[in-house]
């Protein structure tokens, strides 16, 4: 889809041709080439973590051993956890695409603070390369949730990887106080709260989420490092400590956490579908505050993970009700995308294909979710297989599939070359095939009681790790595909156009790709971030 303007004539260079070489580019602060590089930095990680997924599949492909011992097994979990957790899920959509353009969308030249900008990627440069080390010296096998007492008895090294998650969390931080300065201080006088897109309003919640949440699992894991080479008694039974408290500090960033993850994908999808449905996003104050309530909320159920660690029953019974309560602002915005699309004139491009995939994967993550959170049930399911569908249907179902949405929406903005569509709609369709087989099985093997973190079962669970790993090839394949696609455009790709899909919010008023500054001149603001035109070419 393109619009009937005319496309913009580039009248300065743009941001990739502005400074050329290695030193420009790693003391750059142009906040563009930042996200650039968080990208790279992240996808490299990504696919490290998915090789040490694939070993996992391939060792529960039959009972017994296969290609790992179990110690080693547990150990590639811990490592593949904090991986994909510290270094791709929770700053991937605010580090890359908040970076990228936040200020464009808002119409400012940058971010409030870019130098403070360029030292968070190069904390997360740190903390990404000691996760690696971490791996060349045989890493810990606690679990990427470090909990107490594994994380004080066992003989493999902790130090080097709470580290990295320790310095990853001063990137978050960073970041987060970037992003809620820049929206207070550097918007567009002419443009007002309501005025901003609704990506805008996901990353400022997810910013106060990030400033207020992130120095508790940073302090409580300096603690352990503490208990466990000082002696200092707080955490370790052994010692008097007191193990549940590590899990109440743990999980009240961790909870969180999950809304650093979700509440930025969640924006990306506001953009893309009123984009591809060639309409206003319906209720559109109703989707800004419900990102406020989720981040406010979410920073309250952080013991729904702990039923079965002994807890008042009080206790049990409020979090369950909050657990409940936090799907209220979700399934708001799962309506309103909806109502969105009601009557819409509907354009299936990738993007929209990898937004709809969301949202049938992210509603079965939320419902399961409250089978988690309902007491009963989860006495049942807790610490099985269902728990690890569950996760992995909310944060890789949504995080990861609207980090490749925004991949394929953005992607022409950002390096000025289209995709071939017919490669970017095969793999997402491999990708969803690809992903129930392998995920949806474990929620059946949950629920007649397969452990999860176990590197053998007995034979009765079977055809389910069978499936979950033939699955997982299609899965892999999948996102090679996609990835080799993007990859391919980069060099082969034809020209993209300033408004390839035809969208209305200000990234899109301006060169392809983006100038230096953002802007060649003063943006239009003089229509709503949702607003139209009335003819488009298909």
């Amino acid at each position: 889809m393109t619009t009937a303007a005319v496309p913009l004539t580039p009248a300065v260079p743009d941001y990739l041709r502005a400074k050329q070489g290695l030193l420009a580019w790693l003391t750059t602060t142009d906040h563009k080439r930042i996200g650039i590089m968080y990208m790279i930095g992240m996808l490299v990680f990504f696919l490290f973590a998915a090789c040490m997924a694939i070993i996992f599949r391939l060792e529960l492909y039959s009972p017994g051993q296969q290609l790992v011992e179990n110690d080693v097994y547990n150990r590639l979990l811990t490592l593949h956890g904090v991986a994909m957790i510290f270094l791709f899920i929770i700053p991937g959509i605010p580090a890359v695409f908040g970076n990228f353009f936040l200020p464009i969308m808002i119409g400012a030249e940058d971010v409030a603070f870019p130098r403070l900008n360029l030292l968070s990627w190069y904390c997360y440069l740190i903390g990404g390369l000691l996760a690696l080390v971490a791996v060349m010296t045989g890493g810990p096998d606690t679990g990427w949730t470090f909990y107490v007492p594994y994380s004080m008895s066992t003989e493999h090294n902790v130090l080097i990887p709470m580290a990295a998650a320790f310095i990853l969390g001063w990137s978050s931080i960073l970041t987060g106080l970037n992003f809620v300065t820049t929206v207070h201080r550097m918007r567009s006088k002419e443009m007002g709260w309501f005025q901003m897109p609704l990506f805008i309003w996901s990353l400022y919640a997810t910013g106060w989420v990030q400033l207020l949440a992130t120095p508790v699992v940073g302090i409580t894991l300096v603690l352990v490092l503490l208990d466990k080479y000082v002696g200092v008694a707080i955490f370790n039974p052994a010692s008097g400590g007191d193990p549940i408290l590590y899990q109440h500090m743990f999980w009240i960033y961790s909870h969180p956490a999950v809304y650093i993850m979700i509440l930025p994908a969640m924006g990306v999808v506001s953009e893309i579908i009123p984009t591809f449905s060639r309409k206003t996003i319906f209720g559109y104050k109703f989707i800004a505050f419900s990102s406020i309530a989720i981040a406010s909320i979410g920073s309250l159920v952080w013991a729904h993970h702990m039923f079965t660690s002994g807890m008042a029953d009080v206790a049990r019974i409020v979090f369950s009700f909050l657990t409940f309560f936090v799907a209220v602002p979700s399934a708001v915005k799962v309506f309103n995308w909806l109502a969105t699309m009601y009557k819409g004139s509907i354009y299936l491009g990738p993007p929209m294909v990898w937004a709809l995939t969301f949202i049938f994967l992210f509603s079965i993550g939320g419902l399961t979710g409250l089978i988690n959170g309902a007491l009963s049930l989860d006495l049942h399911i807790h610490d099985t297989s269902f728990v690890v569908a569950h996760f992995h249907y909310t944060m890789f179902g949504g995080t990861i599939v609207i980090f490749f949405a925004a991949m394929h929406y953005w992607w022409p903005k950002m390096f000025g070359r289209l995709y071939n569509m017919r490669s970017a709609y095969v793999a997402a369709g491999l990708f969803f095939i690809g992903f129930n087989l392998t995920y949806f099985p474990l929620f059946i093997a949950g629920m007649r009681g397969m452990p999860r973190r176990y590197a053998d079962y007995l034979p009765e669970y079977l055809v389910y790790h069978r499936l979950s790993t033939i699955g997982s090839w299609i899965l892999v394949s999948s996102i090679l595909l996609m990835l080799g696609n993007l990859l391919h455009s980069l060099f082969k790709g034809r020209r993209a156009e300033d408004n390839p899909w035809g969208g209305a919010t200000l990234e899109w008023q301006t060169q392809t790709p983006p100038p230096v500054l953002n802007f060649n001149g003063e943006p239009d603001l003089s229509r709503g971030p949702y607003e139209y035109p009335t003819e488009v070419e298909a």
